[in-house]
């Protein structure tokens, strides 16, 4: 099965950006709709954004509308999430995770296949 790595997280400060990077071992990861969650302590894992293989139809959850970005290269066979205007409400592990099927996208996390180890990411005010 492929194998999901994530990248990029770390320590800033509330209006800071960050850009996170999830990248698969090999070229079935650009087949599969590749979803970013995030995961904070004593909460449920919460979808953040996913996108189609092709690169279209990128979608958000409403609590980040505006600020990430989500995008991929399939060539690369990475996954990227640029995160702007952080708050501490963004404060969690995220990770991402890749979806067996081209059209079909999911916001909940039990739907999806595989999923990397997770990046933290802390925003402080």
């Amino acid at each position: 099965q492929v194998q999901l790595v994530e990248s990029g997280g770390g320590l800033v400060q509330a209006g800071d950006s960050l850009r996170l990077s999830c990248a698969g071992s090999d070229s079935t990861f650009s087949t599969y709709i590749i979803g970013w969650f995030r995961q904070a302590p004593g909460k449920e894992r919460e979808f953040v954004a996913h996108i189609l293989w092709t690169g279209m139809s990128p979608y958000y959850a409403d609590s980040v509308k505006g600020r990430f970005i989500i995008s991929r290269d399939n060539a690369k066979n990475t996954v990227d999430l640029q995160m702007n205007n952080l708050n501490p409400e963004d404060t969690a592990v995220y990770y991402c995770g890749a979806r067996r099927s081209w059209t079909r996208p999911s916001a909940s996390a039990n739907e999806y296949d595989y999923w990397g180890q997770g990046t933290q990411v802390t925003v402080y005010s």
